[in-house]
């Protein structure tokens, strides 16, 4: 028992902690040995055609920010078009966007989900590169330029910008527990991008080069993470670039942002299910130790060990002369206690940011458990589920 608890905590330990140390470790002696990459140059000429592409649904609220922030995007004159797909709204934004000839309108009534939008939104893309962002996020000034510059390099098959959650000084735990996880997320990405490649993009903001541009499943939950892992599939990499970034507001509450969590868990059990592939690592073993390590763990066995866990802590610890395991257990307990009051705290609105990290953490992995029964359990719609964001 004692072994099988150890190789759990440990295997919890580097699923949210140990990749992250040793792959900075690696980054270092990378650095050491071949020095670092000088930046990427920005030279107007070699920057290619490219399509933004907004899929919406049912986003009145943000459409005029929306359709300002993007008509204010800086890229070469002649080379950038403006693509709004709004399948299936029933509010004003298809009217909001009509008012702007500069911008090409899909819409029509039926609404098939996120990933039929973008699939037909790129029947009508021409251009050399193409980038995706949502309708409730709103983007730095440079961010195409910044992505785009990465095509002058013939191994890079896609670009992932950065996600920032603005968070006010009041924030709740969706808020701050959002924002926490998404500045961890991003140093992740920016060493996965160092050492290799990044491990698929985020929605808010990711590109792709148009040849390699793929069509997954109708029912594909994670489209934006899918479409990329399939282009680092074929041998290219997956850039990260922070000065391109994305900002949105956090989810409406921790209810709401439970329910984005749970969908993004079934969504990845079925991306792990067809990317069975990459577990091969002879053909891809850096980007095979990657994906594992930063993603497939995550979202599937770490969850069960933590229970796996407690439950071997408690039964050592009722054994006489185990010290070290009645430590441990008062760790765990103690660490479950602080995430059960964060959500007392949260319920009365009592801000406690120390308390937030874990009952973020513990709603996460929750999330993980519902998101896997969720999707053998046939219930997960690949139609969009849309969360509440903060106003």
């Amino acid at each position: 028992m004692k072994v099988i608890l150890l190789i759990s905590l440990f295997i919890v330990f580097y699923t949210f902690a140990g990749y992250g140390i040793f792959l900075y470790a690696l980054i270092k002696i990378k650095r050491a040995v071949k020095g670092r990459k000088p930046p990427v140059a920005e030279d107007a000429d070699l920057l290619p055609s490219c399509t933004l592409i907004v899929a919406a649904y049912n986003e009145e609220y943000f459409m005029e920010q929306k359709i300002q922030n993007t008509l204010t995007l800086n890229y070469p004159a002649g080379k950038l078009k403006l693509l709004f797909v709004t399948d299936g709204s029933s509010d004003k934004t298809p009217e909001i966007i009509a008012r702007y000839p500069q911008i090409q309108l899909l819409h029509k009534p039926e609404r098939a989900g996120k990933i039929a939008a973008v699939h037909r939104a790129m029947d009508y893309v021409d251009t050399d590169a193409v980038v995706f962002t949502d309708a409730n996020t709103f983007l730095n000034k440079d961010a195409l330029i910044k992505i785009c510059r990465h095509y002058t390099d013939p191994t890079v098959g896609a670009v992932a910008g950065e996600k920032r959650v603005h968070i006010d000084e009041n924030a709740d735990a969706s808020a701050a527990g959002e924002g926490f996880y998404w500045k961890y997320e991003s140093a992740l990405k920016k060493w996965d991008s160092e050492l290799y490649s990044v491990v698929g993009a985020a929605g808010e903001l990711f590109s792709v080069r148009r040849s390699l541009y793929q069509p997954v499943e109708p029912d594909t939950v994670l489209d934006d993470f899918m479409i990329s892992m399939l282009i680092a599939a074929k041998g290219y990499r997956i850039v990260y670039e922070p000065e391109a970034y994305a900002t949105e507001t956090a989810s409406e509450n921790v209810s709401e942002e439970l329910k984005r969590k749970i969908r993004i868990a079934a969504g990845g059990i079925q991306s792990i299910l067809r990317l069975k592939k990459l577990f091969n690592p002879f053909p891809y073993p850096t980007l095979s130790f990657q994906y594992i390590s930063h993603r497939v763990l995550r979202w599937t066995i770490t969850p069960f060990l933590l229970i796996l866990s407690l439950i071997l802590t408690v039964v050592l610890a009722l054994k006489p002369d185990e010290t070290a395991m009645q430590a441990l257990l008062l760790a765990q307990v103690l660490f479950y206690l602080l995430a059960l009051l964060g959500l007392i705290m949260e319920k009365r609105q009592l801000r406690i940011k120390v308390l937030f990290i874990p009952y973020y953490f513990c709603v996460m992995n929750y999330a993980v458990l519902a998101g896997i029964i969720r999707y053998f359990g046939k219930k997960q719609s690949a139609v969009w589920e849309k969360v509440q964001r903060k106003q």
